[in-house]
């Protein structure tokens, strides 16, 4: 069966989008205009979808590593870190969250525009559903990535975090404090529907 494409553009950047993985939205480039990545930085791109965030982080670090549960979207982004002539420094896993490593591997930066929507969705068997879908509450994807990541972050690395106001910002907040990390709020937008996308910044100090 022949898949749709679409063509989608950031900043200089072009991304080739089947309709099988999750196309990039306001999230995704409020996430995008403001990564902060420094120079020669490791980055894990979780849940990279069609890879807009690792590719972009790579202008500036040594290596990136993309991970999805979706098979077709790690095939999709790979052909974009072709397609965006940055192969060379991207890495692509299939596995659900921290699965595929062991806990000696350390990233100084974490990327994560997490599925957040509260919704009965996420067990329906559908991987592109898993890109958004994030159970009754919103958090069933979020509080494990956010009890996880403190293991696989370097000292000083830091982590950052896309979710909606509908599935409790300042939980979030509070479970990256009680896992040792310093939390804040770095940009939000609201959306309609009395919905707000929040981008939250934690990290692993001295």
């Amino acid at each position: 069966m022949l898949l749709l494409c679409k063509k989608v553009f950031f900043e200089d950047y072009v991304f080739h989008v089947s309709e099988d993985v999750y196309e990039p939205a306001e999230d995704s480039f409020l996430f995008a205009e403001n990564l902060a990545v420094k120079e020669g930085d490791v980055v894990l791109d979780m849940g990279t979808g069609c890879g807009i965030l690792g590719i972009v982080a790579t202008k500036k670090a040594a290596k990136v590593v993309a991970v999805d549960v979706n098979p077709h979207a790690v095939r999709c982004a790979r052909n974009n870190a072709k397609l965006n002539r940055v192969a060379e420094k991207t890495f692509f896993i299939q596995g659900d969250l921290f699965a595929p490593f062991r806990l000696k591997v350390k990233f100084d930066l974490m990327l994560f525009n997490a599925p957040y929507l509260p919704s009965n969705d996420a067990q329906d068997g559908s991987l592109l559903s898993r890109a958004w879908a994030g159970g009754i509450t919103g958090r069933q994807v979020i509080d494990r990535f956010v009890c996880e990541s403190p293991k696989y972050l370097k000292l000083n690395g830091r982590v950052f975090l896309m979710q909606s106001s509908l599935s409790g910002v300042d939980e979030t907040l509070e479970k990256f404090v009680e896992n040792g990390l310093k939390a804040s709020i770095v940009a939000e937008r609201a959306l309609p529907f009395f919905e707000t996308i929040v981008l939250m910044k934690a990290e692993r100090l001295n």
